[in-house]
């Protein structure tokens, strides 16, 4: 089939080449003519595992092509997916959605009779209806239909390719077969496959967001408690994770989630529920926010703590600047919001991250950088590890002891194998956990620690 994708982000780069790439053929498009440029030449503006290579293959095998002409767009293809970004608007916690409507304005004079729009952008519910309304003047044989996306940087190849679930909002059963026609491959598979009507799909995507969300701040409250009553919340978050009505995943206390996703749809989910009367269903969602929002407080001062009080004239290395591995993405990073803190309160920073130290450096140029972990840590009074990376997990601690000023591990992401840092000297904390002191001796500091960035 042909079809557009509009808007060249993480989600609609995916989605354009992982379509191209099952056989259809592909116009991307986007405002941003050097990135357009970009990706005609086959190199993804992202860092995503297996996104180069898939890129490259669909653009070389002419059904991929990029275009900033939203008339091309119309003229090409009756199919258009909208993966336009929705951000948190700047005088509020709605969703912002003038880049959807501007999309759906821009097309609307060049469609062709009978097109259908399919949003993939995280909007309010009501939104599908509401572009329908819009285009309804000007162009009734136009159908809207909503088909979010479930993506999870790092893997958002093999999300899109093998999905968990396709979910699209139709109102005809025209459009339900264009779509079912198009993920025709992921549905012989097996791939569950539910139609619903659009608002249903709306609330799909944010519902699941803000599950999640609950799941990690609840992990992460309970960690408090953990604290306050010297127990140990990976081990409650172990054992309550074993009742199947529960599962383990999203169950670890640490740092807690950022992103572009979580924090600002569940902050568009509860305005948008206030807008429409139901407010109070959701009121739960801006606790899950607020504990969230304190594990980023919460680590600064229990770094403040573990240098007795003061960071001036200390020097803390931090281990990540991206919101979670597998990614260069720092927006909304907690590990970019930490290392910020600490330097505004007077501590020396230095970042080691293997993907996202560009776009770190971009933000923040006042924090030190360094291209391998070794380094990063030289003569630290404080490692911090605030980005859950493999690299970090297989560091030798006994080397790494060597390096530093002072063995203290804060592990705000609480993954690493805290006995073994105890074990080769260093003093080590994780959020809602028994702190361990240093069960031998560190090394005479000398030589260096692998693990050096890409």
């Amino acid at each position: 089939m042909r079809m557009t994708v509009i808007g060249t982000g993480y989600v609609g780069t995916v989605h354009a080449a992982c379509m191209a790439d099952i056989g259809h053929q592909v116009l991307g498009l986007d405002i941003d003519a050097e990135r357009i440029a970009s990706l005609a030449a086959g190199r993804a503006p992202i860092h995503e595992s297996g996104l180069d290579e898939l890129l490259a293959r669909t653009v070389a095998s002419g059904r991929l092509r990029f275009s900033t002409s939203l008339a091309e767009g119309a003229a090409f293809a009756k199919t258009h997916f909208l993966c336009v970004g929705t951000p948190q608007r700047p005088d509020s916690k709605a969703a912002d959605l003038r880049y959807v409507d501007a999309v759906v304005d821009g097309l609307a004079p060049h469609l062709l009779p009978g097109s259908l729009i399919v949003g993939k952008s995280t909007v309010p519910v009501g939104t599908a209806a509401r572009l329908a309304e819009r285009l309804a003047g000007t162009t009734p044989e136009t159908e809207v239909a909503w088909n979010p996306e479930f993506l999870r940087e790092g893997s958002a190849v093999q999300d899109t390719m093998r999905p968990e679930r396709l979910v699209v909002g139709v109102t005809s059963r025209h459009a339900e077969a264009v779509l079912r026609n198009i993920y025709a491959p992921m549905i012989a598979t097996g791939v569950p496959f539910f139609s619903t009507d659009p608002a249903t799909a709306e609330l799909v995507k944010v519902a699941a967001n803000s599950f999640l969300a609950t799941k990690i701040s609840f992990i992460n409250a309970m960690a408090e408690v953990c604290d306050a009553a010297g127990a140990d919340a990976s081990l409650l978050a172990r054992a309550i994770g074993a009742d199947s009505r529960i599962g383990p995943r999203f169950l670890e206390p640490g740092l807690g989630f950022g992103g572009s996703c979580f924090p600002k749809d569940i902050r568009a989910f509860a305005a948008r529920a206030e807008e429409i009367g139901a407010g109070e269903a959701v009121v739960f969602l801006q606790e899950v926010d607020r504990i969230n929002t304190r594990q980023r407080s919460r680590t600064v001062d229990a770094a403040r703590e573990l240098l007795g009080g003061s960071f001036t004239g200390r020097s803390i290395a931090v281990l990540g600047a991206a919101f979670k591995p597998g990614s260069d993405d720092i927006r909304d990073s907690p590990a970019l919001a930490v290392a910020a803190a600490l330097h505004q309160q007077g501590a020396t920073v230095r970042m080691h991250d293997p993907q996202a130290l560009d776009n770190a450096r971009a933000v923040h140029p006042e924090l030190s950088y360094a291209l391998d972990i070794d380094k990063a840590c030289e003569d630290a009074d404080l490692v911090l590890h605030l980005t859950n990376w493999p690299e970090y997990r297989d560091i030798d601690p006994s080397a790494l002891a060597a390096v530093v000023h002072d063995p203290v591990l804060l592990d705000a992401r609480n993954s690493l194998d805290l006995p073994s840092w105890s074990a080769a000297g260093w003093r080590v904390h994780a959020p809602g956990r028994p702190r361990l002191a240093p069960a031998g001796p560190a090394p005479v500091k000398a030589g260096a620690v692998s693990g050096g960035a890409s």
